[in-house]
């Protein structure tokens, strides 16, 4: 009996000690970091912990591709092809044993448990980066993003492209000539860098495409308006170089119609704040954004923007192990008192200080906080073209496009996608010609987010 007694506690204690061993090793085994969002600011995070002791890292996408949104409006023209600008996740994993990816939705995010929950499961963290980037801002408009085309990710972007060559083809055979007008104005809503970049192209490529390849076309029918809510197109850039923009758009043929919000779209037809209405059969919204709506499950108050609040460290205040950075992010010191800008330059320089902290928790040393290298702003206004405000500098013209170019070659991820950008300006450039100018049937509309406040 009692030899059987010794064999049980003996038992026991060996049962016990592996219990608490295995406890020990769990606490003290790698933090875990959940990353949501592939964009600039969540992959710039997962670069920086990438082969680092101490952290595993998952990063969470909708999509499986890390999109280098820059570009994007010329997949929408034709000019590049989705994958010139699209770089997969995983292979981006597969090159660190502490890394790992996984295509899923966010839907709640617990941060008393410290829990996600998402369309494929629960997924618990030590540490989280909120960088799910922004949304179109509509004002209140639920008419708008139904009604209009945007710009946040590849599909929208092949989805614009077949509005623009179906346009094209239906008006070649219409013979109202009212209505084929119609059919051949396009109107771009908001003149910042992207408004303006997307206008300039649709200049440079709907002409010479009419011209070429659509002999039942008049070329001075194209219309392509550039609508803008205030004064100025590209608000963030100095006078001159706004003036300088805006000559260029012109000699390219594109109108401005500034100082004109427009407050409703409908069957192709613009209403402004004033009560004026204009036509146009493409809409392209390019007016501004608000942040991702995953912003608003976290039981914070939000400030402008729907942005979440955080320390100059870059963490929510009662939750230190969650970090918020890019266009979520609402920080204030850009330029004295305004919040730091929702751009691309801004979510890279949060995300390297954001990892920075990460690894300075687990180690318990000091966080840093973030400090903003102000690089300048940039735009092309199409071929030869282009405006650049960087570093007291101020350029346009050939030399400010040769500098956009060369910025964003280098800023786009992997050698391959490099090749394929270069390649194909080069040959847009040498012979005026746009490869990507099928129509690949039918695509779904419903994905455009409604934001209204």
């Amino acid at each position: 009996m009692l030899k059987f007694e010794n064999l049980l506690q003996k038992a026991t204690h060996n049962l016990t000690g592996n219990i608490t061993d295995k406890d020990d090793e769990a606490k003290t085994g790698p933090a875990r970091v959940v990353v949501v969002g592939a964009g600039f600011g969540g992959l710039n995070v997962v670069k920086k912990l990438a082969g680092k002791e101490g952290v595993e890292v998952e990063l969470l996408d909708r999509n499986n591709y890390h999109g280098f949104w820059p570009l994007l409006y010329q997949v929408a023209t034709g000019a590049l092809l989705p994958g010139s600008i699209a770089y997969s996740l995983r292979e981006i994993a597969s090159h660190h044993k502490n890394l790992s990816f996984r295509m899923t939705e966010v839907q709640q995010v617990d941060l008393d448990q410290k829990k996600l929950a998402t369309d494929t499961g629960e997924i618990g963290y030590d540490y989280l980066v909120l960088a799910a980037g922004s949304a179109n801002n509509y004002f209140g408009s639920e008419s708008i993003p139904h009604n209009s085309y945007s710009l946040k990710d590849v599909d929208e972007a092949l989805d614009l492209r077949e509005s623009i060559l179906s346009s094209l083809e239906r008006a070649s055979v219409e013979t109202d000539p009212e209505q084929r007008r119609f059919l051949l104005t396009f109107a771009v809503v908001g003149a910042g860098p992207t408004g303006v970049e997307l206008a300039g192209m649709l200049a440079e490529v709907l002409v010479p495409l009419v011209r070429k390849e659509y002999p039942n076309l008049d070329a001075a029918e194209l219309r392509l308006v550039l609508v803008e809510a205030h004064t100025n197109l590209l608000e963030s850039f100095p006078k001159g170089l706004q003036k300088v923009a805006g000559k260029h758009l012109e000699k390219k043929g594109v109108e401005i119609l500034q100082n004109s919000p427009v407050t409703a779209v409908e069957n192709g037809t613009l209403t402004f704040k004033d009560g004026r209405t204009f036509r146009a059969n493409t809409v392209i919204w390019a007016a501004g954004v608000t942040a991702s709506t995953l912003g608003q499950g976290l039981g914070i108050k939000l400030a402008h923007s729907d942005r979440v609040p955080v320390e100059p460290t870059l963490n929510l205040k009662e939750h230190p192990e969650v970090f918020v950075i890019g266009d979520m992010a609402y920080l204030e010191g850009y330029k004295g008192q305004e919040a730091y800008p929702m751009v691309a330059p801004v979510a890279i320089q949060q995300a390297r200080v954001a990892a920075a902290n990460i690894l300075a928790s687990i180690r318990e040393q000091p966080l840093n906080k973030f400090h903003y290298f102000d690089k300048g702003n940039m735009a092309t206004i199409g071929r030869k073209d282009a405006v650049v405000d960087a570093f007291g500098i101020q350029l346009h013209g050939q030399l400010a496009w040769l500098t956009w170019l060369l910025v964003h070659l280098y800023f786009l991820v992997g050698f391959r996608t490099r090749v394929l950008v270069f390649l194909s300006w080069a040959y847009n450039y040498f012979t005026y010609n746009l490869g990507a100018r099928f129509l690949g049937g039918k695509r779904h509309q419903d994905r455009k987010e409604i934001i209204t406040f």
